[in-house]
């Protein structure tokens, strides 16, 4: 089963690899990690997309609750969230297959970044589903190269929360 983990941290030097260190050494697998600040320049959110069963992923979050510099860890899996993913694909294309390639990119709405005569580079966004659809109907044409960011998520607001905030 897969599950994502959100872990605020102090944006200090070797969060990271102790985070890393903590999977690795355990034999735990992280399918995607993206990790960038917050609007608090001094702490950095990581999104960890991890699979494993509900033991294991209790297992995670406990030990990466002690590690030093982790200030908050979330398993967006018990809790309503929103995803996003970035992927950046170049897709082989001729005179033919250019204005179908260019359609289905405008049905996802996803963006032509960058256009050559053998190839087109496309930005697609959107939660998993989407994106894996998109690179399913690319597939067909080509696919030259291709980069993921990896998942990133917030916790949905709870209605109780938003009330709070309007008072």
């Amino acid at each position: 089963m897969r599950h994502t983990i959100s872990v605020l941290v102090e944006n200090k030097f070797g969060v990271l690899t102790r985070v890393a260190g903590l999977f690795s050494g355990r034999g735990y697998n992280i399918d995607t990690l993206n990790v960038g600040p917050t609007e608090d320049p001094e702490t950095s959110r990581m999104t960890i997309v991890t699979r494993g069963d509900d033991a294991t992923l209790e297992q995670i979050v406990k030990q990466l609750q002690k590690l030093a510099n982790v200030l908050k860890v979330q398993d967006y899996g018990a809790e309503d969230y929103i995803d996003r993913e970035l992927v950046m694909i170049k897709v082989a294309v001729d005179s033919k297959s250019r204005s179908e390639v260019m359609q289905i990119t405008d049905i996802f709405r996803a963006k032509i970044v960058d256009v050559q005569p053998t190839s087109l580079t496309i930005e697609v966004t959107g939660n998993e589903s989407k994106v894996e659809k998109f690179l399913d109907l690319m597939k067909t044409f080509g696919v030259l190269d291709l980069t993921r960011t990896g998942k990133v998520a917030l916790p949905r607001e709870k209605a109780h929360a938003a009330q709070n905030l309007a008072q």
